[in-house]
């Protein structure tokens, strides 16, 4: 079984509830907009890949164009969906093949799950914008079955 944090738009903040609500998992997969000094203090919490999004200076060190990997069969790819202008399920789910997208830039929790696919954004970590909640999601997969829970930050 594998227990991925996912996480996106931290804008450079870590905000201390993330901790709790990323317990456990063995892999932290970071969706974009990550901030100064944000990598570094979530590695104490687990191995971190991460992607570059439209506020990451070109260059940042630790940041990738997009992290493509397969877990228990299940492939997940992750962008931050700015690349795709405004980013929609649909729109994400034309455009990568994987078993899992997960993406940030809107800032909006999203589960969805669609022709055996999901698209998720675990919504903004960092400074809270747009009356939206900070929050984080857990992705578990067991037997290659997917499980996505939105965990909202204190």
């Amino acid at each position: 079984m594998g227990l991925i944090g996912l996480i996106s738009d931290t804008h450079g903040l870590v905000r201390p509830s993330l901790f709790g609500a990323l317990e456990g998992v063995d892999l932290l997969l970071h969706a974009g907009d990550v901030g100064e000094g944000v990598l570094d203090e979530l590695r104490v919490i687990a191995p971190v890949r991460a992607v570059f999004g439209n506020t990451d200076p070109a260059g940042m060190p630790g940041l990738e164009a997009a992290v493509d990997l397969e877990r228990d069969g299940v492939r997940i790819h992750v962008s931050h969906g700015h690349e795709l202008g405004s980013p929609t399920p649909e729109k994400l789910l034309a455009a990568y093949s994987a078993d899992v997208i997960v993406y940030g830039h809107t800032h909006k929790q999203l589960v969805v799950h669609a022709d055996g696919r999901w698209v998720v954004n675990p919504g903004a970590a960092g400074h809270r914008r747009f009356k939206l909640k900070p929050s984080v999601a857990r992705l578990s997969i067991r037997d290659g079955q997917v499980q996505i829970e939105i965990v909202h930050l204190e």
